[in-house]
C-alpha cells in the first residue's frame, strides 16, 4: 500500500496527524490565528456531521477549478481601477493616469509599462528570485531580475479577463502558496504542502507522494467524484502517484464540455489549459507517460495555452473563455461554482507584500547551498483570481486573505472531508466571494469575448530588451 493511499478508518481519526513543527503564522482572512486555536490535519471542519456528507451551506453540487499559470495580479489587474473595477488594489496612478509604482535599477527606477505585444520576455520566477522579488515585504526587487517583469496588460489586451473581474468578485488577496515556481504551488493545491520542493523540475516527478495523501484520495476515500480533465497533459500528474492511482480520473478535455452541455460534470473537476511539451511545465510532465497524455516530442512546435511565457497570452484568454462560457451556459450553472486563478506570479511585479503563512507541516524545503534561506511560512505575491457563481457577488471585490489551501478548504468544508495538513486545515474558504441568501447571477452575464485568436510573432522569444531606466 502507497504512502499516498489513505484509508477511510485513517482519515476519520481527528487529529491524527500528531504535533508537527510549526513557524510563523499570520492572517488566514480576518482572523489572526494562535497555535493553540489551529486545527489539525485530519480533522473535519464540522465534527457534528459525518464525513463525507455535503452541506447546504455552500450552494453548489459542482466546483471547477481552472487554473492557469504565472502572472501576477498587478501585470494584468494593475490598471483595473481605472478600467472597471475601481476597488481592485492596482496601481498607484499619477496625475496624468500612469502607474507610479516603482521599483529600483541601475542607479534610476522603473515604473510598470504596458506590455507593446501578447508575447512575453523573459522573468524568473524561482525560489532565489522571488525572494530578491519580495525584498523582505519591500516588494522592490522585480526590475532587477528583470525589466520585463514590469510590463502590464489592460483591458484592450484582455477584454474577457477585465470584463469577468468587473463582473463577478475579484479577489484582492488571493496569495500564490509559497514564493516559487509552479509544481511547489501546484502541489499546495493537491495536497496542502510542497513536502520540500521549491522548483519545476523533472526529478520532483519522482518524488514520493504527499506523507498526508492529495485531495483526490480524500475524494475517493468518501465517495466524492472528480475528475481531472486535460487537453495535452493532467496537472495531477505533479504529483505522480496521482494519474497512476486513479487512471479511470483523468479524461481529454472534449469531455469537459459535453460533460458540462449534458449537467453532468462531477462534484470536483480540474481543468487543465494545454501546457505545451515543449514547455517549462509540460515537457517534465510529458516524460511520465501518461496514457492518453502528448508524449514530447509528439506535438512538436506546440506553444501552449497555459499563459507561461513565452507565450502568447491570447491563447490562454481564448482558453479560459472557452471554459467558463461552457459553464456559464450548462443546464447545471444553478449549481456550480468556478475559481479561475493562477499557480504563481511568473515574476511580474506586484506591490502588495506578501503574508505570513502558516507551515503545512514539519517537512522544510530542500534548500541547495546556495539557495536563500526560508521556508514555507510565507505566501508568494498575489495572483488574479475570480468566482464564478450566480451566488458571487457582482461587481465586487473581497479583500480576505485566501491561498490555494482555500481552494482545499473549501472542497473539505462543502462535503466535511478531513484536512491534509495545518495549511488548508486552517485556510479561509471562499465564502467571502458569496452572497448565499439568492443567486444574484442566476441568469448567466453576459462577458465581453476575446478577440479572434491570431497569436503574437510566431514562436514568441524571450528576448529581454533594454529598457530606459529613469533618473
Amino acid at each position: 500500500m502507497g504512502r499516498g493511499h489513505i484509508t477511510r478508518r485513517q482519515l476519520l481519526r481527528a487529529g491524527a496527524g500528531g504535533a508537527l513543527a510549526l513557524g510563523a503564522f499570520g492572517p488566514m482572512g480576518n482572523v489572526l490565528a494562535s497555535a493553540s486555536r489551529l486545527r489539525k490535519p485530519d480533522s473535519l471542519p464540522d465534527p457534528s456531521r459525518p464525513a463525507g456528507t455535503p452541506t447546504d451551506a455552500f450552494p453548489f453540487d459542482h466546483l471547477v477549478i481552472l487554473m492557469m499559470e504565472n502572472h501576477s495580479f498587478d501585470c494584468y489587474f494593475g490598471m483595473l481601477p481605472r478600467r472597471g473595477q475601481p476597488l481592485a488594489d492596482g496601481f498607484s496612478f499619477d496625475r496624468a493616469g500612469r502607474p507610479s509604482n516603482r521599483n529600483p535599477l541601475n542607479g534610476g527606477y522603473v515604473t510598470p509599462y504596458r506590455a507593446t505585444s501578447e508575447c512575453q520576455g523573459s522573468v524568473s520566477q524561482n525560489w532565489n528570485s522571488t525572494h530578491k522579488q519580495i525584498d523582505g515585504g519591500k516588494m522592490d526587487g522585480f526590475a532587477e531580475t528583470s525589466t520585463q517583469a514590469m510590463v502590464y496588460w489592460t483591458d484592450e489586451d484582455l477584454p474577457f479577463y477585465y470584463s469577468l473581474a468587473s463582473t463577478f468578485t475579484l479577489a484582492n488577496r488571493w496569495f500564490c502558496s509559497a514564493p516559487c515556481q509552479t509544481y511547489p504551488n501546484r502541489r499546495f493545491l493537491m495536497a496542502g504542502t510542497a513536502y520540500g520542493n521549491i522548483s519545476t523540475d523533472e526529478s520532483s516527478l519522482f518524488d514520493p507522494p504527499p506523507p498526508n495523501g492529495t485531495i483526490f484520495d480524500r475524494l475517493h476515500a468518501f465517495g466524492v467524484s472528480w475528475r481531472n480533465y486535460f487537453t495535452d497533459l493532467p496537472s495531477s500528474g505533479i504529483i505522480s502517484s496521482v494519474p497512476k492511482q486513479y487512471p479511470a480520473n483523468l479524461a481529454p478535455i472534449a469531455e469537459f464540455f459535453s460533460d458540462c452541455a449534458a449537467g453532468t460534470l462531477p462534484a470536483v473537476s480540474l481543468v487543465d489549459p494545454e501546457f505545451g511539451v515543449l514547455g517549462e511545465v509540460g515537457g517534465p510532465l510529458a516524460s511520465l507517460n501518461i496514457p492518453g497524455a502528448a508524449k514530447a516530442g509528439g506535438l512538436v512546435g506546440a506553444q501552449g495555452g497555459s499563459e507561461e511565457n513565452p507565450q502568447d497570452i491570447q491563447i490562454g484568454q481564448a482558453t479560459a473563455a472557452r471554459v467558463i462560457d461552457a459553464v456559464l451556459k450548462s443546464p447545471a450553472w444553478p449549481r456550480t461554482l468556478l475559481i479561475w486563478t493562477y499557480d504563481e506570479h511568473g515574476g511580474y511585479y506586484d506591490h502588495v507584500p506578501p503574508p505570513a503563512a502558516i507551515k503545512p507541516d514539519d517537512i522544510p524545503p530542500a534548500l541547495g547551498p546556495d539557495d536563500v534561506p526560508g521556508g514555507y511560512d510565507i505566501y508568494g505575491p498575489r495572483v488574479p483570481t475570480v468566482v464564478v457563481s450566480p451566488h458571487s457577488r457582482p461587481h465586487a471585490v473581497t479583500n480576505v486573505v485566501h491561498d490555494h489551501t482555500s481552494v482545499l478548504a473549501t472542497i473539505e468544508s462543502k462535503w466535511n472531508l478531513p484536512a491534509l495538513t495545518y495549511r488548508d486545515a486552517n485556510a479561509t474558504t471562499i465564502a467571502d466571494f458569496l452572497d448565499t441568501r439568492r443567486p444574484r447571477l442566476l441568469e448567466p452575464p453576459a462577458l465581453v469575448q476575446p478577440g479572434s485568436l491570431a497569436p503574437g510573432e510566431l514562436g514568441c522569444s524571450t528576448d529581454d530588451p533594454a529598457l530606459p531606466v529613469r533618473h
